[in-house]
């Protein structure tokens, strides 16, 4: 048997056991260490996404654990092997996989949204979505790599050049991974943040942090750009402030990377984009290198991932962990630890 986190309903989540056959062909079973609580998790719990997670469903897809058992026909994998999950799943046959984008699969299974994912004691996934990691890197600090991901795309998808200048609105656990890689890529990075606290720890990481809320963000960029106004602007926030924000800072050619979901149409200042030929694009997911790269920073310490974690909680405090999170502003990332032996074995 194995413990699991379970989306019941909105703002409903239990613990319940489950049987944990073993690894089919293909496959290889994990015991998940680490598991990060994210933003989409967030949306799971409140019930936004009821139309595509069947519930009950096993929340969960930042992960650190290790292999447990391989199934039939999988090589290059042993028990104790640590790793952490690239949690797609694709098709290969339509059109954007064909085209090579396999990661953005028009019929994508994003396992730990639209399969059961890695907030449980065991969990089998297919042997393919596997990342190595190397034993060196502590497990609580592993769990950061899918997000690291998600930010050395985003960073990629924006074209950052050396010596650019780049405005990060919003500035949670993603925002401050883009502005740490941007920063590893040799960019000039400020960010926009209204959390008094992440605006501490994003100067704590050497990071300069404004207030929207009490800082005329356009002006000091134009201070600190000699009114050229930014290369790159991402929009990390999800809000429409950090929208209208986001392209008001930019100068002439500027890029601007969406990366926030926004679950409801936006107004944005088409006359801007006219006018100062400004480009919009977007930035979903990763693929393999962009994981590969994650661990690389993670594991030299390019990303402090000890200084996000802000609480680990045993995976029976994990719902208390999801309506703490909801506050936002005060914490970061919150780890779930599914090897609690108090919590029950699994079997």
């Amino acid at each position: 048997m194995t413990l699991a986190v379970r989306y019941i309903a909105a703002r409903s989540l239990d613990t319940a056991t489950s049987e944990n056959p073993p690894p089919g062909p293909g496959e290889v079973e994990l015991a998940p260490a680490y598991v990060g609580i994210c933003g989409t998790d967030l949306h799971i719990f409140h019930g936004d996404m009821d139309a595509r997670v069947a519930a009950p469903a096993v929340l969960g897809h930042e992960m650190s654990g290790r292999v447990v058992r391989v199934g039939p026909d999988v090589t290059g994998w042993a028990p104790g092997d640590a790793v952490t999950v690239m949690p797609l799943r694709w098709d290969g046959t339509c059109p954007a996989c064909q085209a090579g984008h396999q990661h953005i699969c028009q019929h994508l299974d994003f396992i730990g949204i639209d399969s059961p994912g890695a907030m449980q004691q065991r969990w089998t996934v297919p042997a393919s979505t596997l990342i190595r990691l190397p034993d060196t890197l502590p497990l609580d600090r592993a769990a950061l790599v899918e997000p690291t991901a998600v930010a050395v795309h985003d960073v990629g998808r924006a074209g950052i050049r050396e010596g650019e200048k780049v405005v990060v609105v919003g500035g949670g656990p993603v925002g401050i991974l883009i502005a740490l890689v941007a920063r590893a890529a040799g960019a000039d990075v400020r960010v926009a943040e209204l959390s008094a606290h992440r605006r501490l720890l994003a100067e704590e990481l050497g990071l300069t942090a404004w207030n929207p809320a009490a800082d005329d963000v356009t002006k000091l960029v134009g201070e600190w750009t000699g009114d050229a106004g930014a290369d790159v602007a991402f929009e990390v926030s999800g809000a429409a402030g950090g929208v209208e924000t986001a392209v008001e800072v930019l100068g002439v050619r500027g890029r601007l990377c969406l990366v926030a979901i926004h679950p409801r149409p936006r107004e944005i200042n088409l006359h801007r984009f006219f006018w100062r030929e400004l480009t919009l694009v977007g930035a979903r997911l990763y693929d393999r290198s962009d994981f590969e790269n994650a661990v690389a920073l993670v594991a030299d310490g390019t990303i402090p991932a000890e200084r996000l974690i802000s609480k680990v909680v045993p995976l029976t405090q994990a719902p208390a962990a999801f309506e703490a999170l909801e506050g936002g502003g005060d914490v970061m990332k919150i780890l779930v630890d599914c090897t609690d032996d108090a919590q029950g074995a699994a079997v």
